[in-house]
Formats: C-alpha cells, structure tokens, sequence
C-alpha cells in the first residue's frame, strides 16, 4: 500500500475499515490476534511492524496490565479471554466513535487545581 495504489481486486475484497490508519497499540494487539498460535519477542514483533523495540515493549506491558496479553519471558502471545478482547475493543471503538462526534479530550486542559492538589 505504500505505493498509493492497491489491486482492485484487493480493494473489492477488504473489509470496510481494513484500510484505516492503526496506532501502534492497535497494530500489536492485532497482529499478535491475527498470529495467536505463537508467542512473540517483543524484538521480533518491532521488526514485523516496523516499530521500536522499545516502543513496543512499553505497549506490552500496558496490555499486559489489562489483561490483554500473556508474557514468560521473553515472549509474548495475546490473551487466551477472548471476551475481554472483545470487550476492550468494543470499549476503543466506543471512544475513538465518541472522539470522532465529540473531538479529541486533551486530559491537560480539563486539569483544575483541585486535581492538582489530589495527586
């Protein structure tokens, strides 16, 4: 695709949203959905992607956080709960949906001082 073009035929079969712009979260949880009978390092899926290791081993670990990814060192495979891969992606298309309607939140500019004093 980064010619600018694709094959008509290859555009004829895509899926509605196959060729929408992916973050770099996106694009990890998918492809390690899209391989789930293996597991990954996290080395090998920055080479896949073409990210940073070191991008890529922070997302691991947030989506390890969440529940959406398993790790034995050093490998990584997407979770095993399907309903709660369902269920976080149903929760980021609800906000990327919300984004698009509403505009993007900047997280800065809704801090009060009485924010500032909690933390």
């Amino acid at each position: 695709m980064s010619s600018g073009a694709i094959d008509i035929e290859e555009f004829e079969n895509a899926d509605p949203d196959e060729f929408e712009e992916r973050n770099d979260t996106e694009r990890i949880v998918l492809f390690l959905d899209d391989h789930d009978d293996r597991a990954w390092k996290a080395a090998t899926i920055a080479e896949r992607l073409s990210l940073e290791t070191d991008a890529v081993s922070a997302i691991l670990s947030r989506l390890k956080d969440r529940g959406l990814v398993r790790h034995k060192r050093p490998y990584w495979a997407i979770t095993d709960d399907e309903e709660r891969l369902r269920a976080a992606y149903r929760l980021h298309r609800h906000h990327e949906t919300a984004d698009e309607q509403y505009g993007e939140e900047d997280l800065e500019e809704l801090q009060t001082d009485e924010m500032d004093r909690v933390q």
